[in-house]
């Protein structure tokens, strides 16, 4: 077990994202198809952030990386990004997603931890 430097984010959609989902069109290889607000919050994202002590800290951590949070999830659905919402802003990411902050992170896995970076 080891205790990792870094503090996450928990994030879950709220239905007017399950609703921009719904209208997109499902694809030959049948992605995009329609599912539940419960569906879709069965699993969530965990984002990590820099390790944090504070809710001040939290906050900021937010404001730097809710754009990039709300890019990802997006792209999740429409890579290309043609059917995304026109104005993304900090509160349409909030009235689309549920945070539930993490101080602490602890990996329970023996394995090491292996990193790819995703192009969003």
């Amino acid at each position: 077990m080891k205790l990792l430097n870094r503090s996450a984010y928990s994030l879950l959609p709220k239905q007017p994202f399950v609703d921009w989902v719904g209208q997109l069109e499902v694809d030959a290889d049948g992605l995009n198809q329609a599912l539940s607000l419960e569906e879709h919050r069965r699993e969530g994202t965990t984002y990590l952030i820099d390790e944090v002590s504070s809710e001040e800290d939290l906050n900021q951590a937010l404001q730097q990386h809710w754009r990039q949070m709300f890019d990802n999830e997006l792209a999740a659905w429409d890579e290309i990004g043609d059917h995304w919402p026109h104005e993304l802003s900090f509160e349409l990411f909030q009235q689309w997603f549920e945070l539930q902050p993490q101080v602490m992170v602890i990996d329970l896995s023996p394995e090491p931890l292996l990193m790819a970076a995703l192009d969003v």
